[in-house]
């Protein structure tokens, strides 16, 4: 997953670096206040690239003994500060230069240079797109792009397919903005195009927000894994019952495993142990991100002191709907 997530944020930032370029140009030949908007959207987009690059390669560091769980988690933090520069510079940026046009609009020139180069940009957005969307859809198949996403632990797929979503909706804007002002002689038309493209940027980047931020403080592994580890443990006849199956996502391919069970009263402690064993090795090798695994025993005795005496035992581990 960790070479998959770095090839598509290679080819994306390749592309944004030659996207980018060829727009400032077009920008300064035409004065075209929606193909600025896209260039800096191409900067932005590229900065935030070589962010992702930083936090996959920190996040591949060794157990500490400040960090003895790894830094897997690094990585969330940085698409976390992908968004933010994403809302901050590239939407920001892109309003108020839209702002600025409809204050003191001018007509754009030689608008052949801009077609040109968002036919250019949309050839290499579309194939990083195509690169992200083939990465991020291995595993996800049959679940809708947001539902995927929810889903997703491996915020360097998803940031850079839902930026380059963005670019591309951006690039269609600017097409449309152009068209108008070139068709009416209005160029309010390619001002209202660069706002809009920031509008978008903004909502993009509050979607990555929410979605790193929920990565950052904490995920359960998907349902299916915790559901499967209680059927694991459900089906070991040493274990009276499961109590709790709670996890941790430490990084995009490494899950922290809590289990608290019940073992069968006649079992003495070597016994215990080798059902522990037998559960870990289940575990592991049915789900290979199970990196760490703790158990501990506990009675149901203990469990209804702890949650009041009406014998109900809370069902833990399951994330919400």
């Amino acid at each position: 997953m960790a070479e998959g997530s770095t090839k598509v944020v290679l080819a994306a930032l390749g592309g944004n670096l030659m996207i980018a370029l060829t727009k400032f140009v077009a920008s300064a030949m035409t004065g075209s206040a929606a193909m600025f908007s896209e260039a800096i959207h191409s900067v932005v987009d590229s900065g935030n690239q070589l962010l992702l690059l930083y936090g996959i390669r920190r996040a591949r560091r060794p157990p500490t003994p400040q960090h003895p769980f790894g830094h897997g988690r690094e990585v969330y933090f940085w698409s976390f500060v992908v968004a933010v520069l994403l809302f901050g510079i590239g939407a920001g940026l892109s309003i108020y230069d839209g702002w600025h046009a409809l204050s003191h609009p001018e007509p754009v020139e030689s608008p052949w240079v801009n077609f040109a180069v968002l036919g250019f940009a949309v050839l290499f957005e579309g194939f990083s797109w195509i690169v992200a969307l083939r990465e991020f859809r291995r595993g996800q198949s049959g679940v809708g792009i947001l539902s995927a996403v929810h889903r997703s632990k491996n915020p360097s797929v998803f940031v850079v397919l839902l930026e380059d979503t963005a670019a591309l909706i951006g690039l269609l804007l600017a097409g449309i903005g152009l068209t108008l002002g070139e068709v009416t002689g209005n160029p309010v038309f390619d001002a209202y195009a660069s706002i809009a493209i920031g509008v978008v940027l903004a909502v993009v980047a509050a979607l990555l927000a929410y979605e790193s931020k929920g990565l950052l403080i904490g995920e359960s592994a998907d349902r299916r894994v915790v559901e499967g580890i209680r059927r694991i443990v459900g089906e070991e006849a040493r274990v009276k019952r499961p109590l709790d199956v709670l996890t941790m996502h430490m990084g995009p391919d490494d899950v922290l495993l809590n289990l608290s069970v019940e073992f069968q009263d006649s079992l003495n402690a070597r016994e215990v142990e080798d059902a522990v064993c037998t559960l870990e090795s289940r575990i592991r090798s049915q789900y290979p991100i199970i990196r760490r695994i703790f158990v501990e025993a506990e009675s149901l005795r203990a469990r209804r002191g702890r949650h009041g005496d009406d014998g109900t035992i809370p069902v833990s581990g399951l994330p919400a709907e």
